[in-house]
């Protein structure tokens, strides 16, 4: 009966300051509706790039065209092709730790079909393009080795170039236009979304990569390609098959020790994996400076429960002379505390929520709401509560009653 008595004595006297205990949960609201926004935005940060990472496809290397040097003038990274078909089958053959390998040759041209053309990349690689980025066909299948060997005019389109140029029609057995050149649509892609630089996924168009080498883009060396995509045969190898992809194109290319190679191999599981830890780091930033608010709005329950304790320096007397304990006393300041620090944490929760959802619908960012995050941010509140409100209520407690009576 006395935790109950104590309760409804704490209640009351928040009632009765209702403007000065709104601006006391004030700190808190802000806090905790801080906390859960930060923290969404950080997790929407980290969800978007691991989506981009298994959009990629997984345990992937890309071999670029290195720098190179012409009448003694250094040409820039990629300025030069300096890869070839070969090289890829090459990397292949000798490298026990690659499992896929599969070269891209092409750039951006208008695709035509009927009265419509649309301006889109067209990319020729062999199948086992589709296998590493792990990429299937919604309708439709992707071209095979048979195809690919017999220079087959035949396309795989992605979904952007299907609602561009076909609309509502089904584009498989349609015949498109690329350079002039008419190629039979066999299979329509899967939606893969942005990449890592923003770019649409979708807006491609791939063909054989012999019929992109002989018969639309052509080449000024024979089997040029542009970029080389080696897969791992697993995640724990991708050290290895970095290695080797080194050194077989390194024998392949003449390069001797210490010469400048011209090609460039990059670890795209590393780079995805810097760019995740970058998130982690922003979203335990953002969520570090508003917990620091959070801490704010407990200091400033502990100033106005310490006002509070002044103000009623006489009541605290009196309710001892009638017999209350002091650990009555504490646990009425306490409730007082705890209460305002628990409806500060669950209005600062509901605004966190909608604020979220208003942020993600007005900016298009990607903000990703937890429930661990709404109640960590409503516990912390909680504790805030506790731990600032318990001095000014064991000050209450410890009054002498006899000089809490004669105060003025």
């Amino acid at each position: 009966m006395r935790i109950v008595s104590s309760l409804i004595v704490a209640l009351r006297a928040l009632r009765v300051n209702k403007l000065r205990s709104f601006l006391t949960m004030l700190g808190i609201i802000i806090g905790v509706g801080a906390v859960i926004v930060m923290v969404a935005i950080g997790a929407g940060a980290k969800d978007m790039i691991s989506k981009q990472i298994a959009s990629m496809g997984s345990n992937l290397i890309m071999v670029l065209p290195g720098a190179t040097t012409a009448g003694g003038a250094r040409m820039g990274l990629g300025s030069v092709s300096t890869l070839t078909s070969d090289d890829a089958k090459a990397i292949k053959e000798e490298s026990p730790a690659v499992k896929e390998v599969a070269s891209i040759w092409g750039g951006v041209t208008q695709v035509v079909y009927g009265n419509q053309n649309w301006n889109t990349g067209v990319n020729g690689t062999p199948p086992s393009f589709f296998s590493i980025r792990e990429w299937p066909v919604e309708s439709g299948r992707i071209y095979t080795e048979q195809e690919d060997a017999g220079s087959v005019k035949v396309a795989v389109v992605g979904q952007s170039v299907v609602e561009n140029l076909f609309g509502s029609e089904s584009p498989l057995g349609q015949i498109i236009r690329i350079k002039k050149v008419p190629f039979t649509v066999v299979g329509v892609l899967s939606r893969k979304g942005q990449s890592a630089r923003g770019d649409d996924q979708d807006d491609v168009v791939y063909i054989p990569l012999s019929t992109s080498q002989k018969k639309v883009f052509g080449s000024a060396l024979p089997k040029t390609v542009r970029i080389i995509l080696v897969q791992a045969q697993s995640l724990e190898l991708m050290a290895d098959a970095e290695k080797q992809v080194n050194d077989v194109l390194k024998q392949r290319h003449r390069t001797q020790p210490g010469q400048l190679a011209d090609f460039t191999v990059r670890n795209l599981t590393e780079i995805m994996a810097t760019a995740q830890q970058s998130a982690n780091i922003m979203s335990l930033l953002l969520g570090s400076i508003a917990l620091v608010s959070l801490i704010v709005g407990g200091i400033g329950i502990m100033n106005i429960m310490l006002v509070s304790v002044t103000e009623r320096t006489r009541e605290i007397g009196i309710r001892m002379a009638v017999g209350a304990r002091s650990w009555d006393i504490l646990f009425q300041f306490l409730t007082e505390s705890i209460v305002l620090s628990l409806v500060g944490g669950l209005i600062g929760v509901t605004l966190g929520v909608i604020g979220g959802r208003v942020m993600a619908y007005f900016t298009e960012w990607n903000i990703l709401i937890s429930y661990s995050a709404l109640l960590v941010s409503f516990s912390f509140a909680a504790a805030v509560g506790i731990f600032f409100g318990f001095y000014p209520a064991r000050k209450a407690s410890r009054l002498n009653p006899i000089d809490a009576l004669r105060y003025e």
